[in-house]
C-alpha cells in the first residue's frame, strides 16, 4: 500500500533490507511444518547467542511475553508489580491479566526510562514481587542502578526489551540484565517479523522451563499439564525464519536508525523542543522522539507537508479509563508531561538523505518560520 505521505513514519517496503523474504517463506512452506519446529529452534539458538544468554523461548507476541514472565516468576493475583505509565500500557496489561497490581513509579526527566530514585522509594515503602523495566523508544534504561536496588530488595527484574533489540552498555545487550526478559517482533520493531511474534529470554533453566511450558497449555510432556497458568502462545515457524533471515542484519540497521536520530539531534539542537542529544551504543532509535508544549500545532504543520507523525504514548496507564479512577490521586509529573508532549518523527531504515532533510526543514520551519 502507498503512503499518502512523503515522508512515512514506517516504510514496509524497506523492511527486508534486501533479503529474499519470499524464498524464506516458501523453505518453510515446503517443509509442511508450521509450529514448533525446526526454524523456531534455530531462532531461538541464534537470539539467545546474539543477546547473551543462555535461553530464547519464541511466544506469540510481546504482550504474552510479559504475561508468561510474570507468571514464570510466581506473580499471584494481588501482588505488586512495578512499572512505568508511559509506555503504551503493555506491562499493565500483562500484569492485569493475573490479576497483579501495577505499582506505577515515575521516570527520569531525560530518558524517560524508570528513575532509579523513584524505584528506590517504592521499594522502601511497599510489598514488591517484581519490577517491569522497559527500554523506551530504544534507550537502555539504567540497568546498573535498576538491577542493584532489586537484587537488594529480593525483587525479580523483567525487562521490556520490546523496543530496544540490540542496545547495549559496555558489551552487555538488553535483555542480558534481568532474572528475564521479553521481546516483541512485531513489523515496526528493529527486529520485526511479518506478523506478531516474542520471544522470553534469560540465563536460568528452571525459568527457562517454566516458559517453555507456559506457552503450551502449561505442559511438561504432551497433554501432560504442569504449570498452571498455561496458554497458547508459540512463535510461528515462517516468522522465526523471518526473523532469522533478519537477525545477521539487526546492528546494521541500528546503526542506521542512530544516523538518523544523530541528524535529527543536531539539526534541531536551537530549537524550543527537547530531544535526545546523544545516540551511543545504548540507544537503538526505535523512536526518535520530541517533546514540545505545541505538539498539536507541530503535528498539524507536518501533515499539511506530507510527513507523518504518531505520538507515543498520549494517555499515561494510571489515567486509562479502565482503572475507574483506582489511580485518581496519584501524580507522576515527569510521565504526565512526556505523555501531553511527546511526538515521534519518522525514523526508519532506507530512509532517504531527501526525507530526513524535508523532516529537519519542515521542523525548523515551524519554529523558525
Amino acid at each position: 500500500m502507498t503512503s499518502i505521505f512523503k515522508v512515512p513514519l514506517f516504510s514496509a517496503e524497506t523492511a527486508g533490507q534486501g533479503l529474499d523474504l519470499p524464498g524464506v517463506l516458501r523453505a518453510v512452506i515446503d517443509s509442511q511444518r508450521y509450529v514448533l519446529g525446526t526454524q523456531v529452534l534455530a531462532f531461538e539458538a541464534a537470539f539467545a547467542a546474539y543477546v547473551g544468554v543462555r535461553h530464547a523461548i519464541g511466544v506469540a507476541n510481546g504482550t504474552d511475553a510479559l504475561e508468561i514472565a510474570l507468571r514464570s516468576l510466581g506473580v499471584k493475583p494481588g501482588e505488586g508489580v512495578v512499572t512505568v505509565a508511559n509506555a503504551g500500557f503493555y506491562g499493565s496489561t500483562a500484569i492485569r491479566a493475573i490479576g497483579a497490581q501495577p505499582l506505577y513509579v515515575d521516570v527520569d526527566e531525560y530518558t524517560l526510562n524508570l528513575s532509579p530514585s523513584a524505584l528506590a522509594q517504592v521499594l522502601s515503602i511497599k510489598p514488591v514481587k517484581a519490577v517491569i523495566a522497559t527500554h523506551l523508544y530504544g534507550q537502555l534504561a539504567d540497568m546498573a542502578a535498576i538491577t542493584d536496588l532489586c537484587r537488594a530488595a529480593g525483587v525479580a527484574l523483567i525487562e521490556d526489551c520490546a523496543q530496544a533489540h540490540g542496545a547495549r552498555r559496555a558489551g552487555r545487550l538488553a535483555g542480558a540484565w534481568g532474572d528475564v526478559a521479553c521481546f516483541s517482533f512485531y513489523p515496526t520493531k528493529n527486529l520485526g517479523a511479518l506478523g506478531d511474534g516474542g520471544a522470553v529470554v534469560t540465563d536460568n533453566a528452571e525459568l527457562a522451563n517454566r516458559v517453555r511450558a507456559l506457552r503450551q497449555y502449561g505442559w511438561g510432556n504432551k497433554y501432560e499439564v504442569v504449570c498452571d497458568g498455561g496458554r497458547n502462545s508459540r512463535l510461528d515457524e515462517l516468522q522465526a525464519a523471518v526473523l532469522s533471515a533478519k537477525l545477521p542484519l539487526l546492528d546494521t540497521v541500528n546503526a542506521q536508525r542512530r544516523a538518523i536520530g544523530a541528524r535529527y539531534s543536531a539539526a534541531l539542537a536551537d530549537l524550543p523542543l527537547r530531544a535526545h542529544p546523544v545516540f551511543g551504543d545504548d540507544h537503538v532509535a526505535h523512536l526518535y522522539v520530541v517533546r514540545s508544549a505545541q505538539r498539536q500545532q507541530l503535528r498539524d504543520h507536518l501533515d499539511a507537508r506530507g510527513i507523518a507523525s504518531d505520538v507515543h504514548y498520549p494517555i499515561a496507564d494510571h489515567r486509562q479509563p479502565v482503572h475507574l479512577g483506582a489511580y485518581a490521586g496519584e501524580h507522576l509529573p515527569v510521565t504526565e508531561a512526556a505523555c501531553q508532549q511527546a511526538l515521534t518523527l519518522p525514523c526508519f531504515p532506507g530512509m532517504t538523505d531527501a526525507q530526513v532533510e524535508q523532516v529537519i526543514f519542515a521542523v525548523r520551519e515551524f519554529f523558525k518560520g
